[in-house]
């Protein structure tokens, strides 16, 4: 039985390895930390984006309690270009509206 357990242990090894050579690998190409994507302001950017508005260097996105309902999320999203009001809304596009 020790025997078995001590193999079992040196199997689990390079698997061990391999995955954080891989973590390592991922944190390395980020640059160990979030990107823009990973922020609100980088993902509604993203996301207005794909839609053919345009976005440059976003700076900050604030929900919208007020005008945000249910399945229906309001962000204020500043862009270094502009101000747009954007609607999210699961599984259907955005509802993008530039404020200035």
């Amino acid at each position: 039985m020790n025997r078995r357990k001590t193999l079992t242990q040196w199997l689990l090894i390079p698997t061990a390895l391999t995955f954080l050579a891989g973590a390592l690998s991922a944190l390395t190409a980020t640059g160990g930390s979030a990107t823009e994507q990973e922020t609100p302001q980088g993902i509604i950017a993203a996301h207005i984006r794909d839609q053919g508005f345009k976005c440059e260097k976003p700076q900050d996105a604030k929900r919208d309690t007020k005008t945000s309902k249910p399945n229906e999320t309001v962000w204020l999203l500043t862009c270094e270009n502009a101000t747009y009001r954007v609607t999210l809304v699961p599984d259907l596009a955005a509802k993008v509206e530039r404020l200035n």
